[in-house]
């Protein structure tokens, strides 16, 4: 009986990890967009996840939510820290503080 408990346990991390890796890549890739569209360069493609949590979704149903950090920059000499929230695979929130735009 243990030895199948084990093995559970091994197949709930090892897709735990998989699924942690697909949704950094869609975190990145939600970084470029948000980025390009608010004219922002994002910078140094990384983006790195600060919290995990359960939260239900609209259906009512129990969902990983994942906060995700990333910087952009408005300029060559400013870094502005942005949030990015996935509840599951979809984009949940994201915040951009305020900045000052130079390209105006």
């Amino acid at each position: 009986m243990l030895e199948y408990c084990l093995l559970a346990l091994i197949i709930a991390i090892a897709w735990f990890w998989i699924d942690t890796i697909s949704k950094r890549e869609l975190a990145i890739q939600l970084g470029k967009n948000l980025s390009q569209q608010l004219s922002l360069q994002f910078l140094d493609e990384t983006v790195a996840c600060e919290k995990i949590t359960l939260k239900r979704n609209e259906k009512g149903q129990v969902a990983i939510l994942r906060c995700y950090e990333f910087m952009v920059s408005s300029s060559t000499n400013d870094r502005i820290k942005c949030n990015l929230f996935l509840l599951g695979k979809d984009l949940h929130n994201w915040h951009i503080p305020p900045y000052i735009d130079t390209d105006s």
